[in-house]
């Protein structure tokens, strides 16, 4: 597959007819180009392998009298009986279902209406649906968006800022019902904050964008009468007030692409007489709204113009969903201290998001499986103008912590017989300049730390790179990597790479 255009920060999503299985985006180029491999684990789709499928695989791409470029993408499939772990019987989509049309099915929020209607199968006993969602144009840095009333502080020098503060929440459905939360790991693209970070090291998640889970199996007796039932994928930013109180906005700005998948499990039920009797009881649902403590400062410089502007977000949130065989608990918690100064040319955010996820079988022997979660972030960018040029000069460091006691689970992470622990790390600074009608370059390094157990094995690796060269590797079979120079990585503005700034957003 082939095509032509800008070649940088692009997301591209497969799938199989209306089920999206994979999410990735396309690797840093450089001036000669780039060649890139990723080997996802398939085996939690195995339903839908067992039947035809068309295959849509969506890269987007802008093509202008500039950004004339190529992809060309080789996708290979490959099949084993060995070493299978338990799937799901069945996989429901929760997208535009546009297959027919050789379209993307990804729905784009907060535009679209996300509801779909299924039946689910009576022999399901087990229900989980992941949600894959990442926010892109005003939303791709939501987690260093500023306060709606803040958005226009600093017009006057680097152009207006993107709103709804910067938290976030995706939630789930069930026939207008809340059924569970995610809270989104900061996604950054290889084009993000700064270039220089992202070659040939990329950021966490980037090539496989995890899916959360929201366990609905409480919810299962309700939903097992035969009849369509909704569902419905939403997210939401905050409005805060002038007295400082926040709430949830119910909307985002423009825009998040969404889609969900629903796992079923099917086997014999405990309970199965009592449902055939006809009791599709609701479950019982506890979401108490979220605690928000926020704190904003907007200070003026000596000339009576907006110099700095501090504000914070601390958020908790408790949810559970009970029926008489199943219960799903969900304990999250949320930060994130931003920074404005310099008249707005500089940023820095701190935040961290953490959790757990508790679904508890009840029957003659009480079954608990839990995960918990922790994404640590910090990111410090400061740009310059001049007349001629632009300048960012960034760092960071930021984390993925996965730990899963064992059960069946869904994604990359979690679809393992007994308990794992994935500990990822990211750190670098990096450069970047661009001449107005002339070249850009870009410089940087950035270490990498990645320790994972599951199935009782083990693995480790630490990689840095410095100015897209491979310096460091614990992987044996690695050396070094032919240089690679990363100027000539032309941008249309440092709002693509900051989010914020002079120029239009990204397509």
């Amino acid at each position: 597959m082939t095509s032509r255009g800008r070649q940088y920060d692009r997301l591209a999503l497969m799938y199989l007819s209306d089920t999206e299985v994979f999410r990735t985006s396309t690797a840093e180029p450089t001036s000669t180009g780039i060649v890139w491999t990723y080997v996802k684990e398939m085996s939690q789709y195995n339903a839908l392998w067992k039947q035809p499928q068309k295959l849509i695989f969506d890269l987007g791409n802008l093509i202008t009298d500039v950004y004339t470029g190529s992809f060309n993408a080789t996708l290979t499939a490959h099949f084993s009986y060995e070493g299978n772990t338990r799937a799901a019987d069945y996989i429901l989509p929760i997208s535009r279902k546009k297959s027919a049309s050789n379209s993307s099915s990804a729905f784009t929020v907060p535009s679209d209406n996300t509801t779909v209607k299924h039946t689910i199968p009576p022999a399901a006993t087990r229900a989980v649906v992941s949600v894959s969602a990442c926010g892109q144009s005003e939303e791709e840095f939501w987690w260093s968006n500023v306060f709606s009333e803040d958005t226009g502080d600093f017009t006057n020098t680097v152009g207006e800022l993107y709103g709804y503060s910067p938290f976030r929440e995706i939630q789930l459905y069930i026939d207008g019902i809340l059924a569970g939360l995610v809270w989104p790991f900061p996604i950054i693209f290889t084009g993000g904050v700064a270039p220089g970070f992202w070659h040939p090291i990329v950021g966490i998640d980037a090539f496989d964008l995890r899916q959360p889970e929201i366990d609905i199996s409480p919810f299962l007796p309700l939903l097992q009468d035969g009849e369509e039932h909704s569902f419905e994928i939403r997210v939401t930013g905050l409005n805060i007030t002038a007295d400082g109180t926040a709430t949830l906005a119910d909307t985002v700005g423009s825009y998040w692409v969404v889609t969900g998948n629903i796992f079923l499990y099917a086997g014999e039920r405990e309970d199965s007489k009592d449902l055939i009797a006809g009791d599709r009881s609701t479950p019982h649902v506890e979401a108490p709204a979220p605690k928000f403590t926020v704190t904003r400062n907007l200070v003026q410089n000596q000339t009576g113009g907006n110099g700095t502007l501090s504000y914070s977000i601390v958020a908790e949130r408790t949810f559970s969903a009970t029926s008489s065989q199943y219960s799903w608990t969900q304990n999250l918690s949320f930060s994130n201290h931003g920074f404005l100064n310099q008249n707005g040319y500089s940023q820095v955010n701190r935040q961290l998001t953490s959790g757990k996820a508790t679904i508890t079988e009840v029957g003659d022997q009480t079954c608990s499986n839990e995960t918990t979660f922790s994404y640590p972030l910090l990111v410090n960018a400061t740009y310059g103008i001049t007349a001629d040029s632009l300048s960012i000069d960034a760092w960071m460091e930021r984390g993925l912590e996965i730990e899963a006691s064992g059960g069946p689970g869904i994604s990359t992470y979690t679809l393992v017989s007994g308990p794992s622990q994935l500990h990822t790390t990211q750190s670098g600074q990096a450069h970047y300049k661009s001449v107005t009608g002339g070249s850009s370059s870009s410089s940087g390094n950035t270490a990498d730390e990645f320790h994972s157990t599951a199935n009782g094995e083990s693995y480790s690796r630490s990689v840095r790179a410095v100015n897209g060269d491979v310096v460091f590797d614990t992987h044996p079979e690695v050396k070094t990597l032919s240089s690679s120079r990363l100027d000539g990585l032309g941008r249309e503005s440092v709002r693509e790479m900051l989010g914020r700034g002079p120029g239009g957003p990204m397509g």
